[in-house]
């Protein structure tokens, strides 16, 4: 596998355009809005309110390492917190600038494995298992707002088209959740995509490996993830402090939000603010642009009008959110990409050569 340098290098321009179709977005609702009815809100702001925001952002991110070690020392030996706070960065740069926020968690596997050892599929299974829990409280607000949205006087498409996400993300999550308990039907399916791209991989491939090869190879690895996956899940004690910790996780994330409209001296009704920023989180799901940028802030527009909050506020407010919940922890986790990346590509240029 690549090493996390050579990854951001080599998916550079790709990252460059997505950020810039995201920023010309915002540039054009900013247009549409007006650049100064926004610029004059932000102006406005609390920098005491702002600095509250920050924090409240790292002490999301300090509880999200705390879990994730949790589960790390149940299925493996974990590192030190410090280690696995900047993995856990480096993980959520892979996410930013991932549509559909789905480049973390390998590379979480990925740096465990080249820094600490730890296989890759147990560190997969931690981290796919952190993300478990992470979705609990997410799914289990989403069921309620769906319920609110249907009395919400919003335009059908849009109603439809929430309530349809909503309803796909609960059955990937019960997917996800079904595929670490029921390993032999997860082994059949892989197995049987695995044979189906085989000749053509074999094709390409300049190495001869047979399949009884590949698919030995499946089966051990399926088994240690979900090995890994069921226990981490099953641990009575661990489950009950993950379960804790992802509704303080969610919970600090709501009144970050209402933190970002109180920095703008607007206090919408907590109730709506939940389940609309639910709603939001969702659509950061989308596999369109780097958190979705734009097209979420579009949502909350949208859905905010409802509850009585201009289009100035909510784009303020959001950008507000951006800065501590995007910006800082993207360039923070690209330093510890670099880091590791740099890190492994030393310790691989000083191993001595083997011949195979």
């Amino acid at each position: 596998m690549q090493d996390t340098y050579e990854i951001i290098l080599k998916h550079k321009w790709k990252i460059i355009a997505t950020f810039a179709v995201a920023a010309f977005l915002i540039f054009a609702m900013t247009f549409l809005i007006g650049f100064n009815d926004v610029i004059t809100t932000l102006e406005k702001a609390k920098w005491d309110w702002i600095a509250l925001n920050f924090v409240l952002e790292a002490g999301i991110i300090l509880v999200w390492a705390w879990r994730w070690k949790l589960i790390l020392d149940v299925v493996d030996t974990s590192p030190k917190f410090t280690t696995l706070l900047m993995m856990l960065l480096a993980s959520l740069f892979g996410n930013n600038v991932t549509p559909s926020a789905a480049g973390g968690e390998p590379l979480r596997a990925y740096l465990l494995r080249e820094v600490e050892g730890v296989p890759f599929e147990i560190g997969f299974a931690t981290s796919t298992a952190d993300r478990v829990f992470e979705f609990l409280p997410f799914v289990l607000i989403s069921i309620i707002a769906a319920l609110f949205l249907l009395s919400w006087d919003i335009p059908p498409l849009t109603r439809i088209f929430v309530i349809a996400m909503i309803i796909v993300s609960i059955i990937i999550f019960g997917i996800l959740i079904y595929a670490g308990f029921r390993k032999e039907i997860t082994q059949r399916i892989i197995i049987s995509l695995a044979k189906s791209i085989y000749p053509t991989a074999l094709r390409l491939s300049k190495k001869d490996v047979s399949f009884n090869e590949i698919r030995e190879k499946i089966i051990f690895y399926i088994n240690r993830f979900s090995t890994g996956f069921v226990t981490a899940l099953q641990d009575r004690n661990v489950f009950f402090i993950a379960f804790i910790l992802s509704f303080v996780m969610w919970g600090l994330d709501m009144l970050r939000m209402y933190v970002c409209f109180g920095a703008l001296g607007v206090y919408p009704p907590v109730l709506a603010l939940v389940i609309i920023y639910t709603i939001g989180i969702l659509i950061s799901l989308l596999p369109l642009l780097p958190g979705a940028w734009g097209i979420r802030e579009a949502t909350l527009i949208g859905l905010f009008a409802v509850v009585g909050v201009s289009a100035d506020v909510v784009l303020a407010a959001s950008l507000i959110d951006r800065l501590a919940s995007y910006i800082i922890p993207t360039i923070l986790g690209a330093l510890a990409a670099l880091y590791y990346g740099r890190k492994v590509k030393n310790r691989s240029v000083n191993l001595p050569s083997t011949d195979s």
